[in-house]
């Protein structure tokens, strides 16, 4: 079951963040490459501003139910239009609806069987991928920016489950881990955890494993990042962002095949 206090919170300060970002941006700013190979920043912002138009004032009826992406054409049409600073402010006007809907949420609206972009869920369900959306964007404008962000909170939490969540189809699927093998992700900061995987005819994770064939360490934001294949492993290597012990072949196959989404 979804908090409904974390959620509201972790969804109100990634508006905060867009709003912010977008405040600091000048007009070469916006025009930035960002991580996403089309995208530049002014693109990533647009993307994020018209899933909240999707969903202001929406709550599912069922888990077939779509939200209403009809709103998609008129709201690409509007905002292409407008300078950067009128741009910013009508993303500012879609954020304080959606700040207005999640002040009316109830806490069994999270349990609303919904329809997500990873399938038939909950409605709370479908705002954690919102705001993992939210984290993953705002870095793919500030790290070509060299800007800091606040990697810490519910937020960063939110958006590292979502990646942990996975971790059995990525080292499973992607690393293709062998049977009886076992790795460790351990990450230095600002999230600090220890991410237990082991193969026993299946990927899973488990609470702890005392002798891993491989234990991979990176911070949370490069972990997330790579997961997202949003920057290139070798640069991470050389860079010693990424740093193993144990058996190197394995640990070498995991650094470099962490992505499952994009």
């Amino acid at each position: 079951m979804t908090d409904l206090a974390r959620t509201r919170g972790a969804l109100q300060q990634c508006f905060d963040a867009i709003e912010d970002l977008s405040a600091r941006m000048d007009g070469g700013d916006w025009q930035v490459q960002s991580l996403c190979p089309d995208w530049r920043a002014r693109d990533v912002v647009t993307h994020l501003g018209m899933m909240e138009r999707v969903m202001t004032s929406w709550l599912p009826g069922s888990a077939t139910e779509l939200p209403p992406f009809d709103r998609v054409d008129p709201y690409d049409q509007q905002v292409a239009s407008l300078g950067d600073t009128a741009f910013a402010g009508r993303i500012a006007e879609i954020f304080g609806e959606r700040r207005a809907d999640l002040a009316a949420l109830r806490a069994d609206d999270l349990d609303r069987a919904s329809w997500t972009p990873v399938g038939a869920k909950s409605y709370g369900r479908f705002l954690e991928i919102r705001v993992f959306d939210f984290w993953v964007h705002e870095r793919d404008i500030t790290t070509p920016l060299g800007w800091p962000t606040n990697d810490t909170g519910a937020r960063a939490e939110i958006a590292l489950a979502e990646v942990a969540g996975s971790l059995g189809y990525i080292v499973g699927k992607k690393i293709g881990l062998p049977d009886g093998a076992s790795i460790v992700f351990h990450l230095t900061g600002p999230i600090t955890r220890d991410l237990c995987v082991k193969v026993d005819g299946r990927a899973r994770q488990v609470e702890h494993i005392e002798n891993p064939d491989v234990t991979l360490t990176t911070d949370t934001v490069t972990f997330i990042q790579l997961a997202c294949g949003r920057i290139d492993p070798q640069q991470q290597i050389d860079q010693g962002k990424v740093t193993w012990t144990g058996n190197n072949e394995l640990a070498d196959r995991a650094a470099r095949n962490l992505r499952f989404t994009m």
